[in-house]
């Protein structure tokens, strides 16, 4: 729900999450967040400290270990905005009413959901159940980043070596049926995600994870194979469940974890399932007795009695919806229908209001993925060729109403993005590898192609004639070809039909250098399991934007995911040197060092031309009932769009007792 790079929930994967900004706009995207980039909430992960006494824990061997970092939350490098005594995060009204509802649209390209389970790899489950659902260790707050406070756990400690991480758990965390939160649930957690029955995600992002440690009954460790920065915060961001979940109270016999399906979750979060209307709408209920509520990471939060998600088959279904009043809060990631579409009665008379609300969240790096395993995209300069033949500026300004901005990199809007030439430390990790990188690593970071006007892009069509030519397709016959004869003709993959209008530009521009882009849209699940399989040429997909990027990107763009089928390394990049700065930028014990990792990598990634960057939003464009909602006067600058109003938002007094 909230993509804060300050701590990580890990995201299910095969279930859309609004990552970063991502901005569709009719293009079918598919919202892919890294998976250790995951979505969390306004005040929802990665942040810790250990409070700072010492622990009677009555495991005497334990509490002679020396330790590097004992606090309340838990700082990448050290700094936490909130100290040990605080009484709620900043940007929430600590006072805000409980009751009414907030009705919602579902956030996810499914139609419907057939699993109330979230973090197995098949079937769909209903929109934000995770975060509602489930509490995690650790929880980030909406105005910081790169930091975790305790949730589920009092106290953080991290070993001096770096290979541990231990935390107590708080002796009022319950399970919704009552049973306390222990810490054999926690080990639990965690081996039933990195087992056989979960998605492959996990076994990526956990690889590091040597073993988990119950030391008594509240106090749980998790063990590192190497030190890394970023493992106490990603164990920190997993939603713990119960052990009881999928047990047979009869028999005590315990279900395959991908045959827990329909068994209502046993989390500890805020919320239950609630009535379910399937194909149409899910409720989630708030706890009244919902352990965390006095807590500062919980005061001024989670204050609807009601949250219901609703589901409709189309975009065009949910503007109308919206329209007619069927529920409260939309967010719009289609730059026409905010300009052109989002009006009516309802939003004359107030009662219905747009706003747009400026945010600092990474922007994420929604591109064109291009599949490397594939020829003719295994040739650096056909993908080269396909990015001049984009033109960006005409289609912001006709189609997008100048909405959006160019995506530049893997990390725009945080100190980890590349900019100009390469500073020596950066430098000083390229160099060995400029066998498998181009040398233009070593000059300015690689800026998508700018055109805009008819000249400029005739120079763009011409360079990339250019490139196709010196890579050995030629034009005859009435088409571009190879010296076999083939005509260079792609497919791009869509689940959305819609997303013709906005590829239309781009085919355009490809047929006339010679190159035939065909579009195909077909059903969202034969989509999935496309993607899955990597059975595609080029799609679109909406990769959400981390302050802090870590294991997650060996899943991206790490050699031994591109062989891993359902991984998400969707381009098929397999580099040595790419694989050498995931794990610099994983490993960096000092935040200069991390910085020269994660920036060599943005460079390195960009001039591998694996990614046709498209475009980000500055804003959370949002459409909402002010009548039946009251918010915060100001948006924290690290929040989601429905995940602040899920989160701090509550109900008008006139709209507490409606239904």
């Amino acid at each position: 729900m909230h993509v804060n790079a300050s701590h990580r929930r890990l995201p299910p994967r095969g279930r859309p999450v609004p990552g970063g900004v991502p901005a569709t706009d009719g293009v079918g995207a598919r919202t892919r967040t890294p998976p250790g980039a995951g979505q969390t909430r306004p005040g929802g992960v990665r942040r810790w400290r250990v409070a700072a006494g010492v622990w009677l824990l009555g495991a005497w061997a334990w509490l002679a270990l020396p330790v590097a970092w004992a606090a309340h939350g838990y700082a990448l490098w050290g700094h936490l905005k909130y100290p040990a005594d605080f009484a709620h995060f900043d940007y929430v009204n600590p006072h805000a009413p409980k009751g009414g509802e907030l009705r919602l649209v579902s956030n996810s390209r499914a139609s419907t959901f057939d699993k109330y389970n979230p973090f197995t790899l098949r079937g769909n489950a209903p929109a934000y159940v995770s975060d509602l659902v489930f509490d995690t260790l650790l929880v980030g707050a909406a105005d910081e980043v790169g930091a975790a406070y305790g949730l589920l756990a009092e106290d953080v400690q991290v070993a001096p070596d770096g290979l541990s991480a231990t935390f107590r758990l708080r002796r009022e965390a319950r399970f919704h049926h009552g049973k306390p939160v222990l810490a054999e649930d926690v080990r639990h957690t965690f081996e039933t995600l990195v087992g056989p029955h979960t998605s492959p995600v996990y076994k990526t992002l956990l690889a590091d994870v040597a073993g988990v440690d119950v030391l008594d009954a509240r106090t749980v460790r998790f063990r590192f194979r190497q030190p890394n920065r970023e493992l106490p915060l990603t164990v920190g961001g997993l939603p713990i469940f119960s052990r009881d979940w999928g047990v047979d109270p009869a028999t005590g016999r315990r279900k395959p974890f991908n045959e827990v399906v329909m068994e209502h979750p046993i989390g500890s979060g805020p919320y239950r399932i609630g009535p379910v209307k399937f194909g149409r709408d899910i409720t989630y209920v708030r706890d009244p007795h919902y352990w965390a509520s006095d807590l500062p990471v919980r005061r001024g939060t989670f204050n609807f009695d009601r949250i219901t998600v609703k589901i409709y088959k189309d975009n065009t279904a949910r503007l109308e919806a919206l329209k007619a009043g069927e529920f409260d809060l939309m967010r719009f990631f289609s730059a026409g229908d905010w300009a052109r579409r989002v009006k009516g009665k309802r939003f004359d008379t107030g009662e219905l209001v747009k706003a747009e609300f400026r945010h600092r969240l990474p922007t994420g790096f929604q591109s064109y993925v291009l599949n490397t395993r594939r020829a003719p995209l295994d040739d650096i300069r056909v993908r080269q060729a396909l990015a001049l033949a984009l033109d960006f500026e005409w289609m912001n300004e006709r189609l997008f109403y100048g909405s959006y901005e160019r995506v530049r990199g893997l990390f725009g809007n945080t100190a980890c993005a590349a900019q100009g030439e390469p500073d020596e430390a950066q430098a000083r990790l390229l160099r060995p590898w400029l066998g498998t990188l181009p040398p233009a690593v070593l000059g300015p970071m690689a800026e998508p192609p700018r055109a805009g006007t008819p000249q400029a892009l005739r120079a763009n069509l011409k360079a990339a004639q250019a490139l196709l030519r010196e890579a050995g397709w030629t034009y005859r016959d009435g088409a571009l070809r190879n010296a076999r004869g083939e005509p260079l003709v792609l497919e791009y993959l869509d689940s959305n039909e819609a997303g013709a209008r906005v590829v239309t530009p781009w085919q355009h521009n490809l047929a006339r250098i010679g190159v035939q882009l065909r579009y195909r849209a077909v059903d969202f699940a034969l989509y999935q399991q496309r993607l899955r399989t990597f059975d595609f040429d080029i799609v679109t997909l909406a990769f959400g934007g981390t302050h802090s990027p870590g294991a997650e990107y060996a899943d991206l763009f790490g050699s031994a995911a591109a062989r891993t089928e359902d991984s998400g390394n969707f381009t098929g990049l397999a580099n040595p040197a790419v694989d050498d700065l995931i794990e610099r930028m994983v490993r960096a014990k000092r935040e200069e060092d991390f910085l020269a990792a994660c920036r060599a990598l943005d460079r390195a990634v960009a001039h591998l031309h694996v990614l046709i960057p498209q475009w980000s939003a500055p804003t959370h464009r949002m459409a909402y009932n002010a009548w039946r909602l009251d918010r915060p006067a100001h948006m924290p600058p690290y929040a989601s769009g429905e995940g602040w109003a899920i989160e701090t938002w509550w109900a008008r007094p006139e709209a507490r007792g409606a239904r």
